[in-house]
């Protein structure tokens, strides 16, 4: 806590009644060593020690605690001290840690004053629970200075002390609102002023508002009550011993301490729930914590109920609830015989409810309805909504409470708690208890519900993301993984690519965008995206990486990431790789199984600006592969990434039957080690090469006359692959293209090539940088009629730009099926 130095007061005595005057407020908070850890500006009037001195000492030093009391004739404005007896020690007892409950009084302390050694204090002692090292708040007024406010002294007590929490009508209550967040800066006014509402209204303390802080409200028993009720006691007890009847007012008194003991009863009990619920952000984890956090102790029986878009992963429902409303049952514990409910209310069920059931009437107000006993009739009414299924002999003559799940008062769901008939019947109090069991379950639902709706909305934007690769590309077979995160959330930046390229070659790309989310996972959209683009266009590996890194500083500052970007050749057996601050791929050799991480120039991570790439050529063989990905699959905290490394070039070298046994093998034995935190994109390529033989080519002059030699040539090729069903149209359209590149080249000869793969891809190269365009159908155009030739035959055409002109190429399926 950090509390203003000018801010230490409580409320205003005179509020609400025209008095003026505040009584200064010592606050103290002591730690489970027994230390101060803070001490307030109104400490150090009160008790004369400065704030340095204090903090870090032991509290029984500063605040120590007089046993000695005035004589029995000493009389202040507020009566005899000796009607006080006994306060004093339980100061001290909740100082050393005897005293686990919130406590008041007053006693007389010894300061370093030399005008009084002795003062007169009015105290409040409160726990603190939660994860800080915090034990204790200890609240102080000096009496002495309460006497200079001119108040009426009995009512200013009565105000001061804390008894107030019984007198609904308290006068301080809005001032009392207002200046709480001054003793707790984390709390809002709007918060206080609910609380102070609250405690009014119910008549005990709370001690907690939400799982984190911890709220000093005054316990409701006062001083005068408290001593009254001591004194009580004492002659009850006398009266037991004589083995007399306890007179009324006693009998009263007795009542009273069991009423204490319930409250606090249902204090724990919520305190427990607290810390039972809420512990993951897995929706379906926390409904269950939810139901299971109730039974048995504050119910036999309960039923949660969720809205069909909370269970669906949607966004926030709307509108009020309607008897249109489907409600999922989610989840169900008991403690009667196992099975006994599974059969008849099965979880997973969904099912609406009419308007003259306690249900409808809990969803649409947002209250807690309380029916003390089931009847026949209303038994009836309820299973009336169960189809061929009698559901009275589990519900008729039980006690129920229905309680709201909410969350900005909007109803996600509800639970129906079910009490057996042999136990005491749900009371008022109770309902209280189960309308604060459900506020807190229906925030921890709420934010589970949130991240689940915000990890799906991420994980389907990545999944439309991430492409679906083809098993076979022109000379490579091609394998991946993709393995989300297990701690940040199930979306993150890592992806990985596949583009045809001219000429039978494909571009293979990995990459990883720093950080995890939604941003992330547009970040890599986008990059995926240009270098998909970039890579059509056929520009270079460093190119690319150049023209990318361009791209991400434009974007913005915040655009970091990897990438590995390889180009395969499977005509020339030849890698052209670049690297921009990725890890190395590795190679694996078909001829001895060898395994080796390519040493690439590691350049700069996309987004850094102003660095250069470099690239390199690499010859494989038929046969060999390439293993490419992120980082998330060879580093782990604690660990040298070499090691990693390392694990991944043994893997990737093991014998496998297949391209996915081959993933899954490097798969096991680098995320079984535990502690991988991040993504994980994997590709694999298997290099196979194309065969001289299933290629050929032929240089055409920039003469009208070649176009007729073309045409044979071709049905010629095509009659020697066994492909004689392709000649006819593949001749239609090599005639038109070949035309096309006649037309337009400036001096060098047209080049024509055929390759034979699981596809029959044609490619023409002329010299004409300008690309040709599908045009529209007009029937009295002259041009333009090639292109459509060629879109509607061909299983795929496209062009591209080349460093000496541009291609234009289609495929035909080769093979049969």
């Amino acid at each position: 806590m950090d509390h203003g130095s000018e801010r230490d007061a409580p409320p205003s005595l005179g509020a609400g009644d025209g008095a003026a005057g505040r009584v200064p407020l010592a606050v103290v908070v002591v730690d489970r060593e027994g230390q101060v850890s803070h001490w307030s500006t109104g400490a150090r009037r009160l008790f004369g020690a400065a704030r340095e001195e204090a903090v870090g000492r032991s509290v029984l030093d500063l605040l120590p605690v007089s046993g000695a009391l005035p004589e029995e004739d000493e009389i202040t404005p507020y009566g005899a001290y000796a009607a006080y007896d006994g306060l004093g020690p339980d100061l001290e007892s909740s100082l050393d840690g005897r005293l686990n409950f919130p406590a008041a009084g007053r006693a007389r302390l010894t300061v370093p004053d030399p005008d009084r050694d002795r003062v007169d204090v009015l105290w409040w002692a409160y726990p603190l629970v939660g994860p800080g090292d915090e034990r204790l708040l200890v609240l102080a007024a000096d009496t002495e200075r309460l006497r200079r406010t001119g108040q009426d002294e009995d009512m200013a007590f009565e105000r001061v002390a804390p008894g107030f929490a019984l007198h609904t009508d308290f006068p301080g209550a809005e001032e009392l609102a207002r200046r709480l967040p001054e003793i707790l800066p984390s709390m809002s006014v709007d918060e206080s002023a609910r609380i102070v509402a609250q405690v009014l209204e119910l008549g005990y303390p709370i001690l907690e508002f939400s799982q984190n802080d911890r709220v000093p409200v005054t316990p409701d028993w006062g001083v005068a009550r408290r001593t009254e009720r001591k004194a009580r006691r004492e002659r009850a007890a006398v009266v037991a011993a004589q083995g007399l009847p306890l007179p009324d007012e006693l009998a009263e008194d007795e009542g009273e301490d069991l009423e204490y003991v319930a409250v606090r009863e249902r204090l724990e009990f919520l305190n427990e729930v607290s810390g039972k619920i809420g512990t993951s952000l897995d929706l379906s984890r926390t409904i269950v914590e939810v139901s299971r956090a109730v039974v048995p102790r504050f119910t036999d029986v309960a039923g949660t109920y969720l809205r069909e878009q909370v269970v669906a992963g949607e966004g926030f429902p709307d509108g009020v609830p309607d008897t249109t409303t489907m409600w999922h049952r989610v989840a169900l514990e008991h403690t009667d015989e196992p099975g006994r409910w599974d059969d008849v209310v099965p979880v997973g069920e969904a099912m609406p409810f009419p308007a003259h059931t306690p249900f409808f009437q809990c969803m649409t107000s947002g209250e807690p309805v309380l029916v003390p006993r089931i009847s026949e009739e209303m038994g009836l009414a309820i299973a009336s909504q169960f189809e061929k299924r009698d559901i009275r002999p589990l519900i008729t003559g039980r006690s129920m409470l229905v309680v709201p799940l909410k969350a900005r008062n909007v109803v996600l769901g509800f639970m129906i708690l079910l009490r057996h008939p042999e136990r005491e019947l749900f009371n008022d109090m109770d309902r209280v208890t189960g309308a604060e069991l459900a506020a807190r379950a229906g925030l921890v639902l709420d934010n589970a519900r949130m991240y689940t709706f915000q990890e799906s909305v991420a994980e389907t934007l990545q999944d439309s993301m991430l492409p679906h690769i083809p098993p076979r590309m022109a000379g490579c077979d091609i394998a991946t993984r993709y393995l989300p995160g297990t701690l940040l959330g199930r979306v993150g930046g890592d992806w990985f690519d596949s583009v045809k390229l001219p000429g039978a070659r494909t571009a293979l790309v990995v990459g990883d965008v720093m950080g995890h989310g939604l941003n992330s996972a547009a970040m890599m959209g986008q990059l995926r995206t240009a270098v998909q683009t970039m890579a059509a266009l056929d520009l270079p590996p460093a190119q690319l990486l150049r023209n990318l890194d361009d791209l991400a500083q434009r974007l913005g500052d915040g655009y970091l990431a990897t990438c590995l970007y390889a180009v395969y050749d499977p005509i020339e057996s030849e890698l052209h790789l670049a690297n921009a601050g990725h890890i190395p791929p590795v190679l694996v050799r078909a001829v001895d199984a060898r395994s080796e991480l390519l040493d690439l120039p590691t350049g700069a991570p996309i987004g850094v600006g102003g660095v250069a790439f470099e690239s390199l050529r690499v010859r494989v063989e038929p046969g060999d592969r390439l293993v490419m990905c992120t980082d998330g699959l060879v580093e782990m905290r604690g660990e040298d990434i070499g090691v990693g490394l390392a694990t991944l070039c043994e893997s990737a070298a093991h014998p496998a039957a297949s391209m996915d046994d081959a993933c899954d093998t490097i798969i096991r034995a680098l995320n079984t080690r535990g502690g991988r935190k991040d993504d994980v994109a994997l590709l694999m390529a298997r290099l196979n090469g194309i065969e001289p033989e299933d290629v050929a080519e032929w240089r055409l002059a920039l003469d009208p006359a070649e176009v007729r030699r073309a045409r044979a040539v071709v049905r010629e090729q095509l009659h020697d692959w066994d492909l004689a069903r392709l000649a006819e149209p593949a001749e239609l359209m090599v005639s038109e293209l070949v035309t096309n590149a006649i037309r337009h080249s400036h001096s060098r000869p047209v080049q024509l090539r055929l390759i034979r793969g699981e596809t029959l891809l044609c490619e023409v190269d002329d010299d004409d940088h300008t690309l040709p365009t599908l045009l529209g159908t007009d029937p009295g155009a002259e041009t333009g009629r090639g292109l459509r030739v060629v879109s509607t035959l061909a299983r795929e055409w496209g062009t591209s730009r080349t460093s000496a002109g541009k291609t234009v190429w289609f495929e035909l399926t080769s093979r049969r099926r």
